[in-house]
């Protein structure tokens, strides 16, 4: 019989030697960081920016798995490594040398709000979203461990 407080009760990447979950931290976050480069402009040239909001929210639940993973270290981690990927393929670094987060079309363009500023939004947002976590309680951050009905294969 199992105690609730057992590690071997908590997820995977909760269960790692602390090097081992620094390293998810960092590599989820430039995960996220490239998936969300190539989804934030879906809908933006139809002002429905569906993939803008799929791109917060996979940085909102990546987040928070950093956080509640490693604390502040792994959020700091993780918002690191998940902007600086945004923000080198923003400057031209990305695949063929063209930037992959279009901004500043400028006034003149007769273009939808979100084909204008969708651009603006990934790259701040990216940021802000972290930071924002960082300032939420750390009851909010907590994983329960199943307990040992949870661990039972269902018959």
């Amino acid at each position: 019989m199992t105690r609730n407080d057992d590690r071997g009760l908590l997820p995977w990447s909760h269960r790692q030697p602390v090097p081992i979950r620094l390293l998810i931290d960092l590599l989820s976050g430039a995960a996220v960081g490239a998936v969300g480069t190539m989804a934030h402009r879906m809908g933006a040239s139809m002002n429905i920016p569906y993939g803008l909001v799929l791109a917060f929210l996979i940085v909102i639940l990546s987040t928070w798995c950093a956080r509640s993973r490693d604390g502040i270290v792994g959020l700091a981690l993780h918002l690191i490594s998940s902007s600086l990927v945004v923000w080198t393929v923003m400057a031209g670094y990305g695949p063929g040398g063209d930037a992959l987060i279009p901004v500043g079309f400028g006034s003149e363009a007769n273009l939808p709000f979100f084909s204008n500023y969708a651009g603006y939004c990934w790259l701040y947002g990216v940021v802000l979203i972290p930071c924002i976590m960082l300032l939420l309680p750390k009851r909010w951050f907590v994983m329960p461990p199943r307990t040992d009905e949870d661990a039972q294969p269902m018959e």
